[in-house]
């Protein structure tokens, strides 16, 4: 009786310890769009912005060769990339027998490309006039940011959580940031949007992480 009091309290704690820090990442997420919406559509600052694109003109000026490196990098979260990648990933995962996982994928890639398009829709931002390459669409919040974070971030935490390659996981964390950082240097996003994507894709993976956790548990 003894025993199983303490595995109880055991996990009784671990809940708690995840649900607080899941609630902790999901507010500071909440603030940080929160807090770019009224930098960009009340303030209309274009202070970080400018600078961001400051430095990356002096580094594709300093290092030109850099530019079609950057074009292939951001590839890994343009639409059909990340098409392919929100279908062929969960059918692999269903494959080897891991459904919950490949929903968990699915789920992160669509809820947040559906997301995306709402907030572009209501924000109505539109794309710098200086990109390097015509792009379709508004602006606000980034895309590739927002979805390469669900994706990739989804991906890194089922790797982190079943205890394999944890280095891979970063890896990937890395990546998505990467990803969206090629957006500024391409002209094709303004920094805030690349920011406000980031903190878009990790509060929808907070939601859904914990949405589902709630319905299994059920």
């Amino acid at each position: 009786m003894q025993k199983l009091y303490t595995r109880l309290l055991t996990l009784l704690t671990f809940l708690a310890v995840e649900v607080g820090v899941l609630l902790l990442v999901f507010l500071t997420t909440l603030t940080a769009f929160y807090y770019l919406t009224r930098v960009v559509f009340e303030q209309r600052s274009m202070l970080l912005d400018q600078a961001a694109f400051d430095y990356v003109d002096q580094l594709r000026a300093a290092a030109p060769a850099l530019t079609p490196w950057v074009v292939g990098v951001t590839f890994f979260a343009s639409a059909p990339f990340l098409v392919a990648a929100g279908v062929i990933v969960p059918l692999g995962l269903a494959w080897r027998k891991r459904r919950r996982e490949a929903l968990e994928v699915f789920l992160a890639v669509a809820g947040s490309a559906l997301l995306n398009q709402l907030f572009k829709t209501h924000f109505h931002r539109l794309r710098p006039d200086t990109a390097l390459f015509p792009q379709v669409g508004l602006s606000f919040p980034s895309g590739h940011a927002m979805i390469g974070t669900a994706l990739y971030g989804c991906v890194a935490w089922l790797l982190w959580r079943h205890g394999r390659h944890p280095l891979l996981g970063l890896g990937l964390v890395l990546w998505a940031v990467l990803i969206g950082l090629t957006r500024i240097y391409l002209h094709v996003h303004y920094a805030t949007d690349v920011l406000a994507g980031f903190a878009a894709g990790l509060g929808w993976l907070v939601l859904l992480r914990s949405g589902l956790q709630l319905w299994w548990r059920r």
